[in-house]
């Protein structure tokens, strides 16, 4: 594949993907060789930061265009989505695996990265709302068929799934268990979607991020008894055979 020239945007000639100009959906990356390398995967419609100050390019033209920021994972990623989510309009935040850079992701690495993207206002109910939630309701049915259960109560889980929980905790890392709670697959958040779709006999899900529809979804299809994770999204509708937890309600059995 021919891979292209690396451009230039904006009054601090910020390096940009030759497909930018022309793309309504774009994404926003760490710098040049980040560029490059999606390029190579056939990605162009791309612009970067070159820096952990957000350019004032990129404030405008993410709120003139639908924009992904892809960024690396580790704790500089960490660091400039805080950024990003604070001054720009960005709506995705898709991560490369963590400890590993998007210039030196494989394509298929890159395409899971935007796969496992996550909506930015889901990342800001972790960020913006304290715990317990917030007044608006909680799902009135969690752990069915017992009675609804509010969030901020204190759930028992075993003791390796309290174990597992705050071991993950700040690490965007996800963990499987099976029917023992014995260790199946240890992976980055953004590949868990497409993992738990390859896997089976799988019983705990316990992983550093927001239960988002999506997940609860797959694991219902896929008979998973238990989900644990940092948060739960107001918009997730709970399946009738999936447990939800969040960190600071879980508690190990007394």
């Amino acid at each position: 594949m021919k891979v292209g020239k690396v451009e230039k945007y904006g009054p601090e000639d910020l390096p940009a993907g030759p497909g930018l100009e022309a793309a309504k959906d774009i994404y926003v990356v760490e710098g040049r060789a980040d560029i490059i390398n999606l390029m190579r995967c056939g990605i162009f419609n791309t612009i970067a930061l070159e820096g952990a100050k957000v350019p004032e390019s990129i404030k405008k033209i993410t709120k003139e265009r639908n924009a992904t920021a892809l960024l690396d994972g580790d704790r500089g990623g960490d660091l400039i989505q805080k950024e990003l989510l604070q001054v720009t309009n960005v709506k995705f935040v898709g991560r490369a695996p963590r400890g590993k850079e998007i210039e030196e992701c494989n394509c298929k690495e890159i395409n899971e990265a935007i796969e496992g993207k996550i909506a930015v206002s889901e990342l800001k109910e972790g960020v913006n709302k304290p715990q317990p939630v917030p007044t608006t309701p909680a799902p009135k049915k969690i752990t069915p068929p017992t009675p609804p259960m509010p969030e901020r109560q204190k759930i028992s889980v075993p003791e390796a799934v309290s174990q597992a929980a705050k071991a993950l905790v700040g690490t965007l890392e996800a963990v499987l268990l099976n029917e023992k709670l014995e260790l199946i697959e240890h992976l980055p958040v953004s590949q868990l979607a497409e993992k738990l779709q390859q896997v089976n006999d799988v019983n705990t899900i316990v992983f550093d991020g927001i239960i988002t529809q999506r997940i609860v979804d797959i694991a219902a299809d896929k008979s998973i008894k238990r989900i644990v994770a940092s948060r739960i999204s107001e918009a997730v509708k709970p399946a009738l055979n999936v447990e939800l937890i969040t960190f600071q309600n879980a508690i190990p059995p007394t």
